[in-house]
């Protein structure tokens, strides 16, 4: 288990100790100093974020990854489309091998121009999932401003932007994972936290997704947040749907020997959702892990992953590969009016 991997336990740990988290926790307070100095200029005026000639939805969270986003962002995508709303996510690219310095055009909401290495897994898994054009640049103003010259966009969704300020957002809405919400409740590096709680101040909407079967706890969360927070609340509930060979479609037979395997933020969850298949052997890597060959070609057993790893595992084409469906349910239109 490599040092990584040990944080991301301490983080989610209410009794975390230990030296290594004393050393994170001492590191957490120059993190705090860091975000606590950038947001206290930008909300008494001193920094002022840019504004663009489009409609600016943030789809963002309080802790690191793992909560749920890409999913909301894709239904909302969807929903615009639909109402025939031109629409561009813009992302970061995190994971993915083109540089971020600059503006890269994942997809022009027809033609998918990078794969997953290129692009990062979750950039391409919205390329291939919604017919948007997808945006990949660690300047979101100029890749905002890019999207609205060139494709004609009237809106713009920010694939986790919570944190980053510059870019000005006409809704701000803010996921917490109903299972983990905030975790131990530190800053950054000793905790999940990119900032305190204290901003939810700044957010329009609040989302508690549920990755689970039974939704009651997570419902029962909404309605407390809500009144707690005094910020309008949603349900997403994040169910598995269907597990197919990611090379033919075809449909996995419940029951089936596996091997689960994943390189996502919060594998666990995963992990359950497969409880109708007999695992064997549950393999874990590190969020965007970048496969190899040899990290799978030694597995007999039908392997059985999410769609996210599996989009960088088709270059592969070992014909044992299967991916996990998960169906999102969300009211979109309620969540953004």
């Amino acid at each position: 288990m490599n040092i990584k991997t040990n944080i991301t336990k301490l983080h989610y740990d209410k009794n975390a100790s230990g030296l290594l988290f004393n050393i994170l926790k001492f590191a957490s307070l120059f993190y705090g100093i860091g975000s606590g100095t950038k947001n206290f200029l930008y909300d008494k005026g001193i920094l002022k974020p840019a504004k663009v000639n489009a409609k600016v939805i943030s789809v963002g969270n309080l802790t690191t990854g793992g909560v749920g986003k890409t999913p909301v962002v894709a239904e909302i995508a969807k929903y615009l489309l639909a109402k025939g709303e031109k629409t561009a996510i813009i992302s970061r690219g995190y994971g993915g091998k083109l540089s971020n310095k600059q503006i890269n055009v994942i997809s022009d909401g027809k033609k998918i121009y990078h794969n997953a290495q290129m692009a990062g897994d979750e950039p391409f898994w919205l390329a291939e999932n919604t017919n948007t054009v997808v945006i990949t640049s660690k300047n979101r103003v100029k890749a905002a401003q890019f999207a609205i010259k060139e494709f004609g966009v009237k809106n713009i969704i920010l694939d986790d932007g919570f944190q980053h300020r510059k870019l000005y957002r006409d809704l701000d809405i803010v996921l917490a994972d109903s299972e983990k919400m905030f975790g131990n409740e530190n800053l950054l590096p000793a905790g999940p936290l990119r900032e305190g709680k204290e901003a939810f101040s700044r957010a329009d909407r609040l989302v508690i997704v549920s990755k689970n079967l039974n939704h009651e706890k997570a419902e029962k969360l909404a309605r407390i947040m809500e009144k707690k927070l005094k910020i309008k609340t949603a349900l997403c509930k994040t169910e598995p749907d269907i597990v197919y060979n990611i090379n033919t479609n075809e449909s996995l037979k419940e029951g089936t020997e596996i091997t689960a395997l994943c390189a996502i933020g919060q594998p666990e969850q995963f992990y359950q959702f497969l409880n109708n298949y007999k695992i064997s052997k549950k393999i874990t890597f590190d969020d965007h892990h970048q496969y190899a060959p040899e990290d799978i070609q030694e597995i007999k057993t039908t392997i059985v992953t999410t769609e996210k790893d599996a989009v960088k595992l088709k270059k592969f084409n070992f014909d044992n590969i299967y991916a996990l469906k998960l169906k999102t349910t969300i009211d979109i239109e309620a969540l953004l009016n």
